[in-house]
């Protein structure tokens, strides 16, 4: 990312900003900082003594009080236990950057810092932004060092609600704990309040928290390089605290048909890692309203710059997917599968409606070998590499985790050099450091042979696009493909709280895009010829609503040619943007956004279970128009999900009235200027 301004940095050296108290009779000095938001709505009150506390309020609701921050090392050293302040240093700094492919062209970034550095070669910085706080340590050791434990605390005031994607443990070794940091970090969320969380089991986050007078905030973490993730757990009162998965000690092949390290036994440290470092940002948006989550950069905000020079050669955007519609194409002269003649048909549906990408998902490799030079004999990947460059279509491949990584170099440069765009790496299915590492050398490996990334079976986002902008996807969501096995989830519930929680990281691999459409009593679970919850129109707006820089078309093409306004829709929708404004929504209920792309602004909304009309005042994206396009659902849509009307609607005094069925949606399109669209 380049920095576009740079408007003030002040730096202002001071041994404590606050009171300091000398010890009397036998208790520690202890000093005391605060640092507000550029706003000053949000105030971090910092104490330093025999251990370091902060505490959080934003206006005259209290977040946070009295979290205490350490980090244990192996040597028996705690870092923000009775440790001597050398000084505290202050910065204030505004800046914009330049984003790849992200929400937005332009990051503004704007907050009040405050660094202490400490006796014992460690400093904590803390930074408060209009919209939330975060912290990190850091270290300057000469030596490399051992972390057995980093402890995250969050006390929180009162027993507050919580939305909490509990892990869902895959089978593994070990006590319940361990089994629980072997898991695809796909969960829907269990709404329950603090107190009654199970304290056997750990949550990944996001995790939202609904606090006094409206307000919400989301634990997320930034710049996890070289360090394993943080789940959470319940504490004593109403409090969560950290968890982190132990470092592999022995590792085995394995897992889902042998594409996995599984972890057979664990060392009691969580990070053996370079003395001198900075570590992750534990960090926390704050809103005042729902809407406001969706607007949130933080996590991109706080990530370490890119690392990647030129991103001429990286090109965003839709891909043909095989594997959710089972290769389901019919009306052909030959057996569709994983061979030649099926890919081909895919990429001649890519190539005539525009699509960038078709992508060859699990089966193009010989099963269970995790070797990714042992192509079965039905696929000729030279042959279509060929194929698809006549026809102006690039090629992805499906990956094993283990499979890429025993070779990784051999296979990103083998592969490049044939032709292939990009791989989709899956079934990592932990964040332990070992793994984090791994998403970073791929990352690295990928870009040094023009090559982008989606990590599935993958940890949420931790700001890694940002860092190594071909890292495209993460999913960490409990994606569209959970129809195909699922008959008991309630997935339009769940869309209408992935913007608010999981979305807050960043981008997903939520792979949209059905054409059988079902109401809430419709809905079966079929593997082979599967389904999506709600109604049709509610498909398309999730290509405006889920931020997705290389979006999945997940049905068949043969279903695709059967409705062709729909595919021209997604064809011709944006993956990154100019500008994104969250319009209006409600946790839970219902979400609408707006995504600028050139001149031509999208506005997505969809709707839970329950039909509802949402008024949109063009206003506040700064849109003076008469008429827009809009894609709505029909008036039959709560029989018939896949209803729906494309029709050119008039404005009247620069608002829109959006009206949605059960389980609904709908896409607007207008112009910034003028009435074509």
């Amino acid at each position: 990312m380049k920095k576009l301004a740079f408007l003030f940095a002040i730096l202002i050296g001071i041994s404590g900003i606050g009171n300091a108290f000398s010890g009397v009779n036998g208790i520690k000095q202890y000093k005391e900082y605060e640092l507000k938001s550029p706003n000053g709505m949000i105030k971090m009150s910092i104490s330093v003594g025999n251990e370091v506390k902060y505490s959080v309020r934003h206006g005259n609701t209290t977040i946070i009080k009295g979290s205490p921050i350490s980090m244990e090392l192996e040597d028996g050293t705690i870092l923000g236990l009775g440790g001597a302040v050398k000084n505290a240093k202050n910065n204030s700094v505004e800046e914009v950057v330049e984003a790849d492919f992200y929400k937005k062209a332009e990051v503004e970034t704007n907050y009040n810092e405050l660094i202490i550095n400490f006796k014992g070669n460690y400093k904590l910085t803390f930074r408060a932004f209009d919209d939330g706080v975060a912290y990190r340590f850091s270290t300057s050791f000469k030596k490399p060092i051992i972390v057995k434990k980093e402890n995250v605390n969050y006390r929180f005031d009162d027993d507050y609600v919580a939305y909490i994607p509990y892990v869902n443990a895959r089978k593994g070794d070990g006590d319940f704990l361990t089994q629980q940091f072997f898991t695809s970090f796909e969960s829907q969320y269990t709404i329950d309040s603090i107190s009654k969380m199970d304290v056997e089991r750990i949550a990944f986050t996001p995790l939202l928290i609904c606090l006094k007078d409206g307000k919400k905030a989301v634990i997320v973490e930034s710049d996890l390089e070289d360090y394993p993730g943080t789940f959470f757990r319940k504490g004593e009162g109403n409090s969560l605290v950290s968890v982190q998965s132990t470092y592999p000690k022995v590792e085995e092949q394995g897992g889902h048909n042998m594409l996995q390290l599984v972890v057979k036994e664990r060392e009691d440290f969580v990070a053996k890692v370079n003395g001198t470092r900075d570590f992750p940002w534990r960090a926390m948006v704050i809103s005042e309203n729902d809407a406001e989550l969706m607007n949130s950069d933080m996590v991109y905000k706080l990530a370490s710059p890119s690392r990647v020079k030129d991103v001429n050669w990286l090109k965003p955007g839709k891909v043909a997917w095989d594997w959710w519609n089972n290769w389901n194409i019919w009306g052909v002269d030959f057996k569709a599968g994983i061979n030649n003649d099926t890919y081909k048909y895919y990429i001649d549906f890519a190539s005539k409606n525009g699509i960038e990408y078709v992508i060859l998902d699990e089966g193009w490799a010989v099963n269970k070998q995790a070797d990714l030079f042992q192509v079965v004999p039905e696929i000729d990947l030279e042959e279509l590499v060929a194929y698809a460059n006549e026809h102006n279509v690039g090629l992805v491949l499906w990956a094993g985790y283990y499979a890429i990584d025993r070779d990784m170099e051999h296979v990103c440069k083998h592969y490049s050099e044939m032709g292939i765009k990009g791989f989709k790496v899956d079934f990592m299915d932990r964040d332990d450091q070992k793994v984090v590492d791994f998403y970073y050398r791929m990352a690295a490996m990928a870009a040094k042979y023009h090559l982008f990334v989606d990590f599935h079976g993958a940890y949420k986002p931790t700001g890694l696009s940002r860092t190594y902008p071909n890292v495209l996807n993460f999913e960490g969501v409990y994606g569209l493909e959970q129809s195909k096995w699922d008959d008991d989830l309630n997935q339009v519930n769940y869309e209408c709280m992935i913007p608010y929680i999981r979305m807050v990281a960043g981008n997903l691999d939520y792979t949209q895009g059905a054409m059988d459409n079902a109401t809430k009593y419709h809905f079966r679970a079929i593997y082979t010829n599967p389904m999506s919850q709600g109604t049709r129109c509610r498909q398309l707006a999730e290509y405006v609503i889920f931020e997705s820089p290389f979006n999945m078309l997940c049905d068949s093409p043969t279903k695709y040619m059967q409705n062709p306004e729909c595919v021209e829709f997604i064809a011709n929708v944006p993956t990154v943007w100019d500008e994104t404004v969250a319009l209006d929504g409600k946790l839970g209920e219902y979400a609408v956004i707006a995504r600028r792309k050139g001149d031509t602004w999208y506005i997505g909304a969809i709707t839970n279970w329950e039909a509802r009309s949402v008024e949109i005042d063009l206003n506040k994206i700064g849109v003076k128009a008469s008429k827009c396009k809009a894609y709505i659902d029909g008036i039959n849509a709560n029989r018939n999900a896949e209803d729906f009307r494309i029709t050119d609607q008039k404005i009247d005094d620069n608002k829109i009235v959006i009206e949605m069925k059960s389980g609904g949606g709908a896409v607007i399109i207008i112009r910034s200027y003028g009435d074509n669209y």
